[in-house]
């Protein structure tokens, strides 16, 4: 039996990922018993491939961040980005969307997410919170007054306790599983080809982000003359062009976006991801709440995917602590169901403004292609329209009621 059996917490984080882990320094120094259970271990975690990908850290996120103490330690390996370029290949439509013309800094950041995640998990050792590592959740029962889990802790099996568990485990959800909470699924029919390229000229701090036919082409400033690119498309396309030499990829990027940056070269290896639009059924079943990528999975388009899930992570941890601060049970159904109705128009902006660029975009329909170029063309030249446009860039679209 180990020393953590039986034992009885506040909350159950499962997922020690960024959006578990932020939410478990959200609610530090609560007085709040945490837990953070996480299956993969830590060298798992930083050696993985994904650690490679680029996130794309919106405004809002950032302020977040630094609330939360971890964007001063991250800060140095960010590269800002002041201006945002985007065209339709092919076509005459272009915005450009700049941070002096929005009073701000920059409209966004890019880190790669090892560098996030291996800052966030050592600012979590220096807490008070238990971590549980590595250790899969097998079983669970939401009770009146506690939520019961069994974990497969190393070889042995382990009881755990809380009055709220909270799911932070991914798109592979074992928490979603165990309380049979369904998904919705759109196949966009696309896949990402995610890498790092140097470019001859100097990137200038610009995030580009190319419609084509087949889908998007984002190529976001990281670090001196390098991009880290996210490049959709068709699924057959895409395997073609896995399966082919480097060179024979570098020619076909270099085609899709031009020579602005220069001749572009690989600088890490490719890797691909199937996109899909996935939507959980519900949010919320007994004592048990899930988060982040565990409700949402959405088309990298945008790069809103961790920004809306820190969102999650934010009004969730205010909602506990109000609750525990003013003695109530943070597992109760009204606790829970208060947040799942202030996360839905957030959810549903963000998703719908997502999925409705892909689907405009992705296609070389000639009327489409017409309207949306006269679209862009004219959204170049209206401000009002292009401040709509940049708050949602900035991870800003919720607060625009407010302006």
């Amino acid at each position: 039996m180990t020393h953590f059996d039986g034992q009885h917490f506040d909350i159950i984080i499962a997922g020690g990922g960024l959006a578990g882990n932020c939410l478990a320094l959200a609610l530090n120094g609560s007085g709040l018993k945490i837990a953070v259970i996480e299956a993969n271990a830590r060298e798992q975690q930083f050696n993985s491939v994904m650690g490679d990908r680029a996130l794309a850290l919106a405004a809002g996120t950032v302020r977040t961040l630094e609330n939360l103490g971890v964007w001063q330690g991250i800060r140095e390996k960010t590269t800002a980005i002041t201006d945002i370029h985007v065209s339709d290949r092919g076509h005459f439509g272009k915005v450009r969307l700049s941070a002096r013309k929005q009073n701000v800094q920059a409209l966004g950041y890019v880190v790669t997410a090892r560098d996030i995640e291996s800052h966030i998990a050592h600012l979590i050792d220096d807490t008070g919170v238990t971590q549980i590592c590595p250790a899969r959740l097998v079983e669970l029962a939401s009770g009146t007054n506690a939520i019961n889990v069994g974990l497969k802790y190393g070889n042995e099996p382990l009881y755990l306790s809380a009055k709220l568990l909270v799911g932070a485990d991914g798109g592979n959800s074992s928490v979603r599983k165990l309380l049979d909470i369904p998904q919705e699924i759109a196949d966009y029919g696309q896949t990402a080809l995610v890498t790092t390229v140097k470019s001859a000229l100097p990137h200038n701090n610009v995030a580009y982000e190319r419609f084509t036919g087949s889908g998007p082409l984002a190529l976001l400033p990281s670090g001196k003359n390098q991009c880290s690119v996210v490049w959709t498309r068709h699924n057959e396309d895409a395997d073609a062009l896995m399966s082919g030499s480097e060179q024979d990829f570098l020619k076909h990027l270099q085609e899709c976006f031009g020579y602005r940056l220069g001749k572009l070269t690989l600088t890490a290896p490719r890797c691909a991801f199937p996109l899909s639009l996935i939507r959980a059924g519900h949010m919320q079943s007994g004592r048990a709440i899930i988060i982040g990528n565990a409700v949402h999975q959405l088309h990298p388009v945008a790069g809103q995917g961790f920004n809306l899930g820190l969102r999650d992570v934010v009004q969730l941890a205010d909602r506990l602590l109000k609750q525990h601060n003013l003695g109530n049970d943070i597992g109760s159904k009204q606790c829970l169901n208060e947040y799942v109705e202030t996360r839905k128009k957030d959810h549903n902006q963000t998703i719908g403004f997502t999925d409705t660029l892909v689907r405009l975009f992705s296609n070389d329909n000639l009327a489409l292609a017409v309207g949306r170029n006269i679209g862009l063309a004219v959204l170049d030249h209206f401000p009002a329209a292009k401040n709509v446009l940049a708050r949602h860039a900035m991870g800003l679209a919720q607060d625009l009621t407010r302006i």
